[in-house]
């Protein structure tokens, strides 16, 4: 379960600590077995939080827990070493960069333009010619041992 990745064993990257984390950031919770300091249970272990509290080297999160038939806050202390940031949103924030930067070129030249998403439409309709094209029947192939 915490079993490191192919060439990913040994001391743990001075990178790892020099990522700044603010209160708000969405994080995804993997636990890192080289650092048994500050590791989340293992329930936690794959899990998306919001970070509530920051200290110099570790992090608060608020994740939420199914409990019977309800959700419960819960809010787990946990080394920088055992979280990394969440590319959850990311679609969404490039969407919305997207968007602005539509919404201003259509302002300039004084046209609307509709910046909603647009579902997958079905696929437009052709005709299948037998010019050239013999139809073909099929049928399964007998099952023969080689025994």
């Amino acid at each position: 379960m915490f079993k490191r990745g192919f060439k990913e064993h040994g001391p743990i990257k001075l990178s790892t600590y020099l990522i700044p984390y603010r209160i708000g950031d969405i994080v995804d919770i993997k636990a890192n077995a080289a650092q048994q300091k500050g590791m989340p249970h293992k329930y936690y272990h794959g899990r998306t939080g919001i970070i509530y509290n920051v200290t110099p080297s570790a992090v608060g999160v608020i994740v939420y827990k199914v409990v019977g038939n309800r959700y419960i806050e819960k809010r787990v202390n946990i080394r920088v070493e055992h979280i990394r940031h969440s590319k959850c949103r990311q679609e969404f924030l490039d969407r919305v960069k997207f968007n602005h930067e539509a919404h201003v070129a259509a302002k300039e030249k004084g046209e609307r333009v509709s910046l909603k998403r647009i579902p997958a439409l079905p696929r437009a309709a052709y005709t299948v010619s037998t010019s050239g094209n013999a139809p073909q029947t099929m049928v399964p192939v007998r099952y023969e041992t080689t025994i």
